[in-house]
């Protein structure tokens, strides 16, 4: 958000994440030390911000194939947490994500169906696995098995 958007302050930050203001300036203080360089700004039209001309990368690849269907932009289908909806937002990952709650699904607890633009199988993989245990891909097919190989790769490493 704040490298789409600028600054904003703690409170539409929280008002917007569905969390509290001291959720938001914990995970701002994380981003900060993780190497981000959020800072704030005191005072009348004060708030928290990027620095200026920095902007969040994804580790690039030579290959990335573009995720594309007839007539269109391609979107993925998630299953997601709460957790994983704030975590996603805060990182600025699997967006704009849109809430499809199903027959059942309650929003704000436990998992929902959402969509969200997908740019590549490669880059849309580095965000799902950020998120770790609190997303699931269903569709399309291609990401669910470039994901199966990447988790299975990775396993073999720790094994």
């Amino acid at each position: 958000m704040l490298s789409r958007e600028g600054r904003t302050t703690a409170g539409d930050l929280a008002r917007r994440l569905e969390v509290s203001e001291r959720t938001v300036l914990r995970d701002l203080e994380v981003l900060s030390g993780s190497g981000v360089p959020v800072y704030a700004v005191r005072g009348p039209g004060g708030g928290f911000q990027l620095l200026e001309g920095y902007s969040p990368t994804l580790p690039t690849e030579t290959c990335l194939r573009p995720a594309s269907r007839r007539g269109g932009t391609s979107r993925m289908t998630v299953r997601i947490t709460s957790e994983g909806r704030r975590v996603a937002a805060v990182l600025g990952y699997l967006q704009p994500l849109r809430i499809r709650p199903a027959a059942g699904e309650d929003p704000d607890h436990g998992w929902v169906t959402a969509t969200c633009r997908m740019r590549s199988v490669s880059s849309m993989a580095v965000e799902v696995l950020a998120l770790g245990p609190h997303v699931e891909v269903m569709a399309p097919p291609e990401l669910r098995a470039h994901l199966t190989t990447l988790v299975r790769r990775t396993a073999r490493l720790y094994r």
